[in-house]
């Protein structure tokens, strides 16, 4: 599009030279100094000084620019033949003709072929200029004849009469006053050309560099106004081509009159430099449609990338509600009551979170048919589909978990109640059977019989668990065993009458019947599903280091391996092994020791911080895995590995493993701290929560970190990366012309920050496509600040979500604008730590150079 709007008048321009186009008290002259138009016989322009008595008056400046036009005007093609000059002096003297020639070799910048002159008339007059032509032809310094003509008639011997004008003898029709005003209008048009021109290379560049807007309304706003100012300059095109147009047929006017006109060369030479303009015109229109077509498709992608963002984060925060409110329901009831109204309480949760992700389904397949309509933020769009089909299926899986044991809970609870209430009758039947009557055999065969009817219903209450029902359930099967033995014993045999007493039943064992009390703790739950996890994390794990990795190394395989693999292993991989030989030797055999001791899980976590970091080597790692797996990933060495694994999934899907393992145990920490609330052990959870998050942070800065582009230094002698972000960014300077050209930037600088203990480092995020997949971060450096320079002002008059760094007394001032006070307030901690612990640091320099009479910094000590 630049080039096709790099368009320059080669031929047509307007000189800059007088008040006028050109010199028109020359030009409009009604005895013309000079014109063009007629041709030679081999197609040479013939450039004709009619006589005209004030040409020695003529300004030597518009005389040469005169000239300079009418050479400028015939084609390439024609000029490089050669100019033709008739120079008509026929009524004046030698001194006249001697001017002319002299002027003429002197100014004529084109190509000359031939010089006529039509000598004076007079006789004496022609007697000196053809004594003077012998004399002074050297000094003319023409490189080319000088042919001296007696009469008009002679002339017509080197040149058609048809190229001539009336008054040199010929039949070309002349029109002085036409030929000015067509070539006025052609170099209005011209100019025209070259300012829409202009104009159209303008808005092209002001579109190339503008800079995506973050929000729907600046970017709705940006759209509206590009395509109102596209469309002005598509009213200036429409207007230009109608202006060449109707010139154009002003021009051919003659012959559309008459079909027995024909169009002089100067006519026809000027029609095809108006079919040339309206050509160019045209070429510049396409390429500017074409530029305008992509970068509206451009504006209405990011639109739609703004609507899709937008979107997401309202439905995120309405999911993530609703799962915080999921994880809260962690009672699985005490009671059939109970169990029934937490059933109710999960159905309405149910019902309530059905809008939201039927929001989000929508929004997610919204996002899909984006990435299919090759939307140009495919990698920003495809995560956070993956991310709400993620929370779905979370929500959905966590509800039918929530079911599965509220039901089991329900179900337990009513057998449990009636295990209960069968124990309490069967106390009640001992007890109301009256011993006396038991003494006869008829009496004892009786109360045998009730016994043995009620024992026939035991059966309909046997449970394996939980264990205090059980034992109870027993305690009342032996009391009836001792009953049953007993009157067996009196219907057998009558013995001798025994006293009366008061109806009781009989002892049971000393063992007092326990209160019903709930499943194990969720703690145990949580610990349960850590263990399972882990060990198929560790198994999944082996099958990639021995179904892939090693298979690398398979001679029979080898000739599957392209060529792009081969010895990268190591790159492909990176230190999975070293992860799996952590798990499987150390960290599973730790946590599975906590199964019975949930409180010692944090300990685990936090004996293995150090350990852990070697998911931030493996983080790093990751972009060059992935790069090389989008090159071979369809090699059929990795089809016949999945195949004989029978894995349902490629190896790419399990090389993000150890990412999602760091981010469950997060997850995990997060429940077991719900569980754990107000209890012993917490404070070490949420030191075990803390370094997991300490961790994912360290991976996710490490990952920004390696992206940073151009910044000559060595960024790991910077210190610790501590904080890392984007933000808006406005500059301040105090010194002269910078501070007015800081002070017209009202839009602030889209940067992303680095804070390191020595250096903060400025940075502006570009996005690249590689290899046509997804887009990849990278931060070109801009500027560095020492942090033993800077300064800090919290507050910024108008917006609590700006804060100012500056140095040398705010001789510069960056103004810095978060995207919210919490994180701008976490920024500010940061720094103020970062200052403070300098401060501290140089004090307790100077306190040790004081008490051991020592220089406050030596040779080897670092400034900073």
């Amino acid at each position: 599009f630049s080039r096709a709007l790099s368009f320059t008048l080669c031929k047509h321009f307007i000189p800059q030279h007088s008040s006028s186009p050109w010199p028109e008290r020359i030009l409009n002259n009604p005895t013309e100094a000079v014109r063009i138009g007629q041709r030679g016989k081999d197609g040479a322009p013939i450039i004709t000084f009619p006589e005209f008595a004030g040409f020695s008056e003529i300004p030597d400046d518009d005389f040469l620019n005169v000239v300079t036009y009418l050479t400028s005007i015939p084609s390439l093609e024609a000029a490089s033949i050669g100019f033709i000059i008739i120079i008509d002096r026929r009524r004046d003297k030698w001194s006249a003709v001697k001017a002319s020639l002299t002027r003429i070799a002197g100014a004529f910048p084109g190509n000359l072929q031939l010089v006529f002159v039509l000598r004076p008339s007079r006789f004496i007059q022609r007697a000196i200029a053809d004594i003077g032509i012998k004399l002074y032809r050297d000094d003319f310094k023409m490189k080319v004849p000088i042919i001296m003509l007696n009469s008009v008639s002679d002339l017509h011997g080197y040149i058609d009469k048809s190229q001539l004008t009336r008054e040199l003898g010929g039949t070309l029709e002349y029109g002085h006053s036409q030929w000015i005003h067509h070539r006025t209008a052609i170099e209005n048009f011209a100019m025209t050309v070259k300012t829409t021109a202009q104009m159209l290379q303008s808005f092209g560049t002001d579109l190339a560099e503008t800079e995506l807007p973050n929000d729907v309304q600046c970017t709705e706003e940006l759209l509206s106004s590009h395509t109102e100012h596209h469309s002005k300059l598509k009213d200036e095109l429409k207007l230009a081509v109608k202006q060449g147009a109707t010139l154009l047929t002003c021009i051919r006017e003659p012959v559309t009159r008459s079909a027995n006109s024909k169009l002089s060369p100067d006519e026809l030479e000027n029609v095809a430099t108006v079919e040339r303009l309206l050509a160019q015109l045209d070429e510049t229109e396409k390429a500017f449609d074409q530029f305008w077509t992509k970068h509206h498709l451009k504006l209405e992608q990011c639109l739609q990338l703004r609507h899709f963002e937008h979107d997401f984060r309202e439905v995120k925060l309405t999911l993530d509600n609703l799962m915080e409110t999921q994880a809260g329901f962690t009672d699985i009831g005490d009671s059939v009551t109970r169990v029934e109204n937490l059933l109710k309480e999960q159905k309405h949760l149910e019902e309530k979170g059905q809008e939201p992700l039927e929001k989000a389904q929508s929004l997610a397949l919204h996002g899909e048919q984006l990435i299919q309509n090759n939307h140009y933020a495919v990698d920003s769009i495809r995560p956070k589909c993956v991310e709400l089909r993620r929370i779905c299926d979370d929500f959905t899986n966590e509800t039918k978990k929530k079911y599965d044991i509220l039901g089991k809970s329900l179900e337990l609870h009513k057998q449990l109640d009636k295990a209960s209430q069968w124990c309490e009758a069967g106390i009640y039947l001992l007890a109301s059977q009256a011993v006396d009557k038991c003494q006869s055999q008829e009496g004892a065969e009786t109360a045998l019989v009730e016994i043995e009817k009620f024992l026939v219903t035991a059966k309909e209450h046997q449970l394996s668990n939980p264990k205090e029902i059980v034992q109870k359930l027993e305690d009342v099967q032996e009391m009836f065993d001792k009953r049953q033995v007993s009157l067996k014993k009196l219907a057998a045999k009558q013995t001798r009458p025994v006293q009366p007493v008061a109806p009781h039943p009989e002892s049971s064992p000393k063992r007092a019947s326990p209160k019903i009390t709930r499943p194990p703790a969720v703690g145990s739950h949580i610990i349960n599903e850590l263990i399972e996890t882990e060990r198929v994390y560790v198994e999944e794990l082996q099958s990639i280091i021995e179904g892939y990795a090693s298979e690398m190394d398979n001679p029979n395989l080898v000739h599957l391996i392209p060529s792009a693999l081969q010895n990268k292993k190591e790159v492909l991989f990176g230190n999975l092994p070293e992860i799996y030989y952590f798990h499987n030797r150390i960290f599973l055999k730790e946590i599975e020791n906590c199964i019975e001791n949930p409180e010692l899980l944090a300990r685990c976590f936090l004996k293995r911080k150090e350990d852990l970091q070697i998911y931030e080597k493996y983080c790093q790692n990751k972009p060059r895995s992935e790069a090389l797996w989008r090159q071979c990933g369809d090699s059929i060495f990795f089809q016949e590995c999945q195949r004989k694994l029978d894995h349902k999934l490629s190896l790419d899907a399990y090389l993000l493993k150890p990412v999602q393992r760091i981010t469950k145990y997060q997850l995990l920490l997060k429940e077991m701290l719900k569980c754990s609330k107000n209890s012993e052990g917490t404070a070490e959870l949420e030191e075990a929560l803390a370094t997991v998050l300490d961790i994912i942070k360290s991976v996710n800065d490490s990952m920004h970190q390696i992206a940073i582009t151009g910044y000559e230094g060595d960024v790991s002698e910077l210190g610790k990366l501590l904080m890392q972000g984007s933000f808006n960014v406005w500059t301040d300077h105090k010194k002269g012309h910078n501070k007015v050209k800081d002070l017209a930037r009202f839009k602030p600088m889209q940067r992303h920050l680095f804070l390191y203990t020595k250096m903060l480092l400025f940075c502006k995020k570009r996005e690249e496509n590689t290899d046509g997949h997804e887009k990849t971060a990278s931060y070109s450096f801009k500027n560095s600040l020492k942090m033993s320079t800077v300064g800090i002002t919290e507050n910024v008059k108008g917006d609590n979500k700006k804060f100012e760094i500056w140095y040398n007394g705010r001789e510069e001032v960056y103004i810095i604008q978060a995207s919210s006070v919490e994180l701008k307030n976490t920024w500010i901690s940061e720094i103020r730590k970062v200052l403070t612990g300098q401060l501290e640091a140089c004090r307790g320099r100077a306190h040790r150079a004081a008490a051991g009479n020592a220089p406050l910094l030596s040779a080897s000590q670092d400034p900073q």
